[in-house]
C-alpha cells in the first residue's frame, strides 16, 4: 500500500528541544561588539539560545600565543642591542660639558688678551726710556722664573715632577721661545707697537707654510687662498708705515717664525706629559733665561745697562722702576695664561687666537701712544685682520 504523507512546515522552537542543553551554555570572550536587540528592550531573551557564527577570533593557536608572548617580553634587558632612551641624557651631558669647555677657553682667551694689552703698554714705555731690548727681555724671563720658584716654595702651586727626557724635549721649545721673545722686543724698540703687531698678525701664514713644507700637512685650497689677504694686508701696512724701520720689520717677521715653531714644539712636548700648561711655561721661562743671559751680556753688556738705567731714572723718576716691574710681571702672566689655553687647543687655533688678540693691542696702542695712522695704513691692517678671520673659517 502506498500512502502519502503530508509535509507541514517545521517551526523550530525552544520548547521542542530539551531545555537541559541550554541551561548552562559555555561562553567564551569575543572581541565582537554586543549587538543590542531593540525588539526585546535591549535584553537578550533567555528563551532562545545564543548562536556564535564563527569561533575563529575566540581561540589562539599555540604558535600565535608563543609569538604574542615573545613580543611582550622583548625588553631591553633581554636584548641590549637596542638603543636606550637614556642616550638622550648622555648627549645632553656631553653638550653641557662641551659648552663648559668653550666657556673656559673663552675666559682664558679674554684674560690672555687683557694681560697682553697691559704688557705691551708698559713694555713700550720702558723701551722708549730704556732702549735695551736684550736686557728688557732677560728681566721679563727672570721675573717670571722668580715668581714660579716662590710659588713652588710656598706651595701656592704644586711643583712639577720632571725628568731628563722632559728637559730634553723642552730645549728646542726654549730656543724658539727665546728667539721669538727677543726679536719681538727688538721690533718694538724700533717701531710703533701697532706696526709690530700688524706684521705679527701674519703668524697664521707662517704656521701654514711650516706645517706644509716641514711636516707635510696638506690643507684645503680655501685655507691657502685665505693667506693672500693676510700677506697683502701686512705688505700694504708696511709700505705705508710712516715710521718704517727695517730692523723693526725683520724683528717682527723673525718673531712670527720662531713662535710658530714654539707653539708646535710645545704642543708635542706637552702631549703625554704630566706637566700642565702653567708649570710647563714656568720651566720654559727658566730654560730660556739660561739661554738668553749670556747672549744679552755679550750684545749689550753691564756698562751700557748702567748708563741707560741712570738716564731713565733721571728722566722718568721712580715710576720707571714700576714700569720695568709691571712689564716683567704682566709678560709672565699673559704667557702663562696662553699656555694654559694651548694645553687644550691645537697650535693653529692658538695662532688664530694670538692674531685676534692683536686687534685689541693695535687699537689700544694707537689710542694710548697717539700713533699717527694713514687711511691706507689702516686699510692694510684691516685687510690683514680680515684675512685672519677668513683663514679661521676656512680652517674650520
Amino acid at each position: 500500500m502506498i500512502s502519502s504523507v503530508k509535509h507541514t512546515p517545521f517551526s523550530a522552537s525552544t520548547d521542542f528541544l530539551p531545555k537541559k542543553r541550554f541551561l548552562t551554555p559555555t561562553l567564551k570572550f569575543s572581541p565582537l561588539p554586543i549587538i543590542q536587540n531593540s525588539i526585546f528592550n535591549n535584553k537578550f531573551s533567555s528563551e532562545k539560545p545564543l548562536h556564535i557564527s564563527s569561533t575563529q577570533n575566540l581561540t589562539f593557536s599555540p604558535k600565535e600565543q608563543q609569538k604574542e608572548l615573545k613580543t611582550q617580553c622583548n625588553a631591553y634587558e633581554a636584548d641590549r642591542s637596542r638603543p636606550l632612551d637614556i642616550n638622550i641624557e648622555v648627549l645632553d651631558e656631553q653638550a653641557r660639558f662641551e659648552a663648559a669647555q668653550r666657556l673656559k677657553i673663552g675666559i682664558y682667551f679674554a684674560t690672555w688678551w687683557a694681560l697682553n694689552v697691559v704688557f705691551n703698554i708698559y713694555n713700550k714705555k720702558v723701551l722708549n726710556a730704556f732702549p735695551y731690548p736684550w736686557l728688557t727681555s732677560t728681566l721679563s724671563l727672570a721675573c717670571g722664573s722668580l715668581m714660579m720658584l716662590v710659588s713652588w716654595a710656598t706651595r701656592i702651586a704644586e711643583a712639577p715632577k720632571t725628568d731628563l727626557e722632559f728637559w730634553k724635549s723642552l730645549f728646542p721649545v726654549a730656543v724658539a721661545h727665546t728667539i721669538g721673545h727677543v726679536a719681538a722686543t727688538v721690533s718694538m724698540s724700533k717701531v710703533a707697537v701697532s706696526f709690530t703687531h700688524i706684521i705679527k698678525s701674519g703668524e697664521p701664514a707662517f704656521s701654514v707654510l711650516v706645517s706644509r713644507f716641514l711636516f707635510g700637512e696638506t690643507l684645503p685650497m680655501p685655507v691657502y687662498m685665505s693667506l693672500l689677504p693676510i700677506i697683502g694686508g701686512c705688505a700694504l701696512a708696511a709700505v705705508t708705515e710712516l715710521n718704517f724701520n727695517m730692523i723693526g720689520f725683520m724683528g717682527a717677521m723673525i718673531s712670527n717664525l720662531a713662535f710658530v715653531f714654539r707653539n708646535i714644539f710645545s704642543k708635542k712636548g706637552m702631549k703625554g706629559k704630566s706637566v700642565g700648561g702653567m708649570n710647563y711655561y714656568a720651566c720654559l721661562s727658566m730654560m730660556s733665561l739660561l739661554i738668553l743671559t749670556p747672549f744679552a751680556i755679550a750684545v749689550e753688556g753691564p756698562q751700557m745697562w748702567a748708563a741707560g738705567w741712570q738716564k731713565a731714572i733721571a728722566q722718568i723718576g721712580p715710576n720707571f722702576v714700576w714700569w720695568v716691574a709691571a712689564q716683567s710681571i704682566f709678560y709672565h702672566l699673559y704667557n702663562q695664561v696662553s699656555y694654559m689655553s694651548l694645553d687644550q687647543i691645537s697650535p693653529l687655533t692658538f695662532s688664530i687666537g694670538n692674531t685676534m688678540k692683536r686687534i685689541s693691542v693695535i687699537v689700544s696702542s694707537i689710542i694710548i701712544f697717539h700713533t699717527p695712522v694713514q687711511p691706507v695704513n689702516a686699510l692694510g691692517a684691516a685687510i690683514a685682520i680680515l684675512g685672519t678671520f677668513i683663514y679661521s673659517q676656512a680652517k674650520q
